[in-house]
């Protein structure tokens, strides 16, 4: 196993490129990280039949999801376990059972063998008494289904932890969840990783990159109205931000602004201000403003204008991005139009945001290619040992401003800690042992102010 710990100094702020570009490190990747953690496989909405499937990936694996006939889900490597063929050609789809078109076994719809042509004459019993597709350990949160090849892993809550109380700002805030009215995927030339620091930590380069699609996006209002000086506004708050960003020991990470989302569609923000007092009764008024832009690790995106996506590893220079648009049931089909549309215009392949974000994932992974490029160290240290502890009211590790890098820091850590190959019980003790000394300094320097 190769020692990548020369690469990643994410207690001082500073990594190699050389984890963006090396085969090696992506093929430990595979093993280390993608199979070990829980990742985003489906929603609910997406198999409302039984025999209702779907295929997503766990890394590169090609994993089935499917509904059961008594309601529940399961899921399973999508490989015939004769000579490896893909047995689900199809995105998605209602089946009875799974059959390859390599030699015709078949598999019921949770991955069982269920018949293999000419057994009885061909084969020994004991020969297939193991021949069921590889099943997935799954966990439903709040009708999103995660899963993990790993049973070793910690079960999935305390995979969040502290998380949790920020992804349920997004996941409760509206009466009857959300439901899925579109989907796209693309594949951008990038390491996977550069999308995932994205929403967990950098609302930084929003001011930067972005700055043409927002005053285009203004250009296209008529001036003077309300919602137009409510964006201008907003558009103000890039200049000035004020927000937290919170980073997980086990790598997740958000951020958000104070004042709400400075990007989102007057109609949007109009009815989403409409549903403060059912929002806040529902999540608590300190949580009203927290729907951001977030990751759970590694690959699960929530964006603040009802994207939800997945980034899936091609190689240690290229991603597939599938992302779909979710939106509150509750909402009027006006408004699910407007949040449907703004997606398109933002957050997709045609996406304005969504272009200027893979041109620079483009050009970093370009520029990698040089030696003396990867050699030197990459700096990740906004807010550096500013961050606290259960600081004003907010649980687990928060920065107290939108722009930091806590979140990217928190992120690599724990891929580093993933990397190392340790058991789960070993990184939980490093963990924990991290964050005692934090508290302990943060409690020295408390004192130290208050005896001041």
């Amino acid at each position: 196993m190769m020692d990548v710990t020369q690469y990643v100094d994410a207690q001082n702020g500073y990594l190699h490129g050389e984890i963006f570009t090396n085969p090696e490190i992506y093929e430990q990747e595979l093993q280390q990280v993608f199979s070990r953690s829980w990742v985003f496989l489906a929603h609910d909405s997406m198999l409302p039949k039984a025999g209702d499937f779907i295929q997503n990936y766990i890394g590169e694996d090609p994993v089935i999801v499917a509904r059961q006939k008594d309601g529940s889900v399961a899921a399973f490597l999508n490989q015939c376990r004769h000579r490896g063929m893909r047995l689900a050609r199809v995105d998605r789809g209602n089946a009875k059972s799974f059959t390859c078109t390599f030699h015709g076994w078949n598999y019921s719809i949770d991955g069982k063998l269920a018949n293999v042509p000419h057994g009885d004459a061909i084969y020994d019993p004991k020969d297939l008494s193991d021949a069921n597709c590889r099943r997935v350990r799954l966990h439903n949160y709040k009708g999103f289904i995660f899963g993990t090849w790993d049973h070793e892993a910690p079960d999935f809550l305390s995979y969040l932890g502290d998380f949790a109380w920020y992804l349920d700002a997004y996941l409760d805030r509206y009466e009857g969840g959300f439901e899925v009215v579109a989907f796209h995927k693309w594949v951008v030339p990038g390491n996977w990783k550069f999308n995932a620091e994205q929403p967990a930590s950098d609302a930084y380069h929003a001011a930067s990159s972005h700055i043409s699609a927002i005053e285009a996006r203004l250009a296209q209002a008529p001036q003077g109205e309300p919602q137009t000086k409510e964006a201008l506004k907003r558009m103000e708050m890039l200049a000035a931000p004020v927000g937290n960003q919170v980073g997980s020991p086990y790598g997740h990470g958000a951020g958000w602004f104070t004042k709400g989302a400075p990007i989102n569609h007057p109609v949007v923000n109009a009815w989403d201000e409409s549903m403060i007092p059912h929002v806040s009764a529902r999540i608590g008024a300190e949580r009203v403003n927290l729907m951001a832009h977030a990751n759970v690790f590694p690959t699960f995106m929530l964006l603040n204008n009802f994207s939800f996506r997945i980034t899936l590893p091609r190689g240690p220079d290229k991603m597939e991005i599938w992302a779909w648009t979710m939106v509150p049931k509750c909402a009027p089909d006006e408004v699910k139009d407007v949040m449907r549309r703004e997606v398109v215009h933002t957050f997709s392949p045609a996406g304005m945001f969504e272009q200027d974000d893979a041109l620079n994932w483009e050009e970093e992974q370009h520029v990698l290619r040089g030696a003396m490029a990867r050699r030197t160290p990459l700096i990740y240290r906004q807010r550096l040992g500013q961050a606290r502890w259960d600081a004003d009211g907010l649980p687990g590790k928060t920065a107290g401003h939108v722009f930091a890098e806590e979140g990217a820091r928190m992120l690599y850590q724990h891929w580093l800690d993933l990397m190392s190959g340790e058991s789960w019980d070993s990184m939980a003790a490093k963990k924990q042992a991290r964050e005692h000394l934090e508290r302990q300094r943060q409690q020295a320097t408390n004192t130290q102010g208050a005896l001041a």
